[in-house]
């Protein structure tokens, strides 16, 4: 143990380990949950695609309102008691889950699920704020790294279920996911309570609906964070459906992202640490997501050993970019906001990646597939200009008057 800690490779004991802990559990069971919910949807309860598909747009969609009042909600009542509520909320609604047996009543239960699980991210992160300590950069990158293995690791259970394709299996696997989520809640609960911290005088309720200049860098981080449908949507369908490489190398390609993830994000944070900084660190990403999607998108047409080479490379100096970018991201959410509402704050930022990740599909579908190369081209030079664009934007940010207390 002492080992692991003085590598880096385990938090010291106490609140911030706690805190990775229940996001590891938390993570490890919706990691499961995630990668074989439409077959549980199809295949178990019985309903076409279309209908998954419309039910699951409509969660999406109404899961982003959650986030902004039950942020306000954790700044003034104290986040830990209001994130265990909706940790407590999410794990009613998933084993509901079991007993659907309809459209209208998959869609209610979607909606449910989706308002709980924004609201708990809301909820979270004046948690993470509070017990970040003297570095945390470090702390931010050491979660996202966690919450990666958390989800590797859930793809093997995935996987059985999806190959036993009984009723029992699918049971097991919505009620091993609502555990999580009580287990999270147990978890949460070994914290301390952080006290709110005091709203300034003339200080609006809604302060972060009217902070225009903070709602910029909401939706150019919506923007930039496009680069995770990339991956997990685009991708695929171009190997399959563009380039020679073999099918199951869309796995292996999805398989190294994440590996660079867990082993390098930590490594990627250090010196971001300040608006200044992560504001560099995204215009680096600019260029990095440039390059990687360059390389793929020139994948089309070569034998399949040249476009086997090309996605690897693309798709490592693409989760470089990843790794600069949230590093940044996870910097400017906290910084630019005020210490007093950073529940509410965290709910906006959340609803810009939110509202992005609903178009992201459609969108890359018509510049990445329908577009083919060219298109990769463009979309790599959306993300650099948003990464030129941020340096200036958050000196802007920096002066807003929202930002006092």
């Amino acid at each position: 143990m002492p080992w692991l800690v003085a590598h880096g490779l385990l938090l010291e004991r106490g609140p911030r380990r706690t805190l990775a802990t229940a996001g590891f559990i938390n993570m490890l069971g919706s990691g499961v949950f995630m990668l074989s919910a439409a077959v549980f949807f199809t295949r178990s309860i019985g309903l076409p695609v279309s209908q998954v598909g419309l039910g699951m747009g409509a969660g999406a969609l109404v899961g982003l309102l959650a986030g902004v009042p039950v942020g306000h909600v954790a700044d003034r009542r104290g986040p830990r008691e209001i994130y265990m509520l909706t940790l407590a909320v999410q794990a009613v609604a998933m084993a509901m889950l079991l007993l659907v047996h309809s459209f209208w009543l998959f869609t209610a239960v979607i909606c449910l699920t989706q308002l709980a699980g924004s609201a708990s991210q809301a909820a979270r992160g004046p948690l993470v704020r509070g017990l970040a300590g003297a570095q945390p950069a470090r702390f931010r990158a050491y979660l996202r790294s966690g919450a990666n293995l958390a989800s590797s690791i859930g793809a093997l259970p995935a996987a059985l279920v999806v190959q036993l394709d009984t009723r029992g299996a699918y049971m097991c696997l919505v009620l091993g996911n609502a555990l999580t989520f009580a287990a999270t809640a147990v978890v949460v609960s070994r914290l301390p309570s952080l006290a709110p911290v005091p709203a300034p005088a003339g200080a609006g309720r809604w302060s972060a609906l009217k902070d225009y200049r903070y709602m910029a860098i909401t939706a150019l981080d919506g923007i930039m964070s496009m680069n995770g449908a990339v991956l997990v949507f685009a991708l695929p369908l171009w190997i399959v459906g563009h380039t020679h490489a073999p099918r199951w190398f869309v796995g292996t390609s999805v398989l190294l992202n994440t590996a660079m993830v867990v082993v390098l994000q930590v490594r990627a944070s250090r010196g971001i640490d300040g608006n200044a900084s992560a504001a560099r660190a995204w215009r680096r990403a600019g260029w990095t997501f440039l390059a990687g999607l360059c390389l793929i998108g020139l994948a089309a047409g070569l034998p399949a050993w040249g476009a086997v080479l090309l996605i690897l490379l693309g798709v490592g100096v693409h989760t470089l970019g990843e790794l600069l970018y949230s590093a940044g991201s996870f910097e400017l959410r906290y910084n630019l906001a005020p210490a007093h509402a950073q529940g509410q704050y965290a709910g906006v930022f959340r609803f810009g990646s939110g509202l992005t990740g609903v178009a992201a599909p459609s969108l890359l579908a018509w510049l990445c597939l329908g577009a083919g190369t060219p298109g990769w081209l463009l979309t790599g030079g959306i993300f650099l200009a948003v990464g030129l664009v941020v340096p200036h934007t958050v000196r802007w940010a920096e002066q807003s008057p929202h930002r006092a207390g």
